[in-house]
């Protein structure tokens, strides 16, 4: 029997978990995609390349290589010592952004902690259950705390399932669709941040 104190805890090892399953899932969609431009540059197949079926199938590899990676940073392990450099920081948030019909506005320079990052695509993630036909977010920094500020014309205010960001002792269950919510309130207990949120017929706010 191991000693408890090399034990993972259930946190960690679901972190581990999701970095895992994203870095073996990036590898065969990276070799799909080498085989798609391999294909378009055949002189076998002529006129391939510009075909609506190719530009769909490349799209779509591009669109889900990725949301893996944003996936990657969101799901996985965030070492408190690591950083992003702000270029991959916008691309990471392209990545959830790209396939759905939130739109986001990243307003922040420099570089920024892992951790940081990763609590701004969760809750992201959380904008977009909010926000299932579509919106606007802006993210920005002032000193170091986060804002992400929502609009749209409509949206979903499940008040109970944000109450896991904050504001209520009883929870309620959530689903697989739904675990970036719990994973945001644990990340904001792990990096000693506030988290506060606000939640409306037309917008959204979620600060930490």
């Amino acid at each position: 029997m191991n000693d408890q104190s090399t034990r993972i805890t259930p946190g960690a090892l679901a972190s581990l978990v999701g970095s895992r399953l994203c870095h073996d899932l990036v590898s065969p969609l990276g070799a799909i995609g080498n085989g798609v431009e391999l294909l378009q540059m055949s002189g076998a197949f002529p006129g391939i390349a510009k075909s609506d079926e190719m530009q769909l199938i490349s799209e779509s590899i591009a669109a889900a290589r990725s949301r893996i990676q944003s996936f990657r940073v969101a799901f996985g392990q965030a070492p408190g010592g690591q950083r992003v450099a702000h270029a991959e920081f916008e691309r990471l948030v392209h990545g959830l952004s790209s396939t759905g019909r939130l739109k986001v506005q990243l307003d922040s320079a420099g570089d920024h902690p892992r951790t940081d990052v990763r609590m701004v695509l969760l809750g992201l993630m959380c904008m977009e259950s909010a926000m299932p036909w579509g919106g606007r977010v802006l993210v920005c920094r002032a000193g170091t705390r986060w804002r992400l500020v929502a609009e749209a014309e409509r949206t979903k205010p499940d008040t109970a399932l944000w109450s896991w960001l904050g504001g209520a002792e009883m929870l309620p269950a959530a689903t697989a669709s739904e675990v970036h919510f719990p994973l945001l309130a644990e990340a904001a207990i792990e990096a000693r941040r506030d988290l506060q949120w606000e939640l409306d017929e037309t917008g959204a706010e979620i600060s930490f």
